[in-house]
């Protein structure tokens, strides 16, 4: 069974931020995560991938689906 509590070391000494369940001793494995700090996720924004032109009102209105040909017959359109 693994089990995974988090710790601080400093100095040489491991100290843990909290008591793991049901484990009086055992082996270990250390690692160690880094000083960084955590970065918050960035948020999308509109625009972002849209490089220098963004698109207008005629480009949507130049992609609108209209239907297919062979819908329109089966229909009798």
């Amino acid at each position: 069974m693994l089990t995974t509590v988090e710790g601080v070391y400093s100095g040489g000494t491991i100290t843990l931020l909290e008591t793991p369940a049901n484990v009086r001793e055992g082996r270990v494995l250390v690692t160690f995560l880094g000083n960084e700090e955590k970065k918050p996720a960035r948020q999308m924004v509109f625009g972002q991938f849209a490089g220098s032109v963004l698109p207008t009102e005629e480009d949507f209105k130049i992609a609108e689906w209209h239907g297919e040909e062979e819908f329109e017959v089966l229909n009798g359109g």
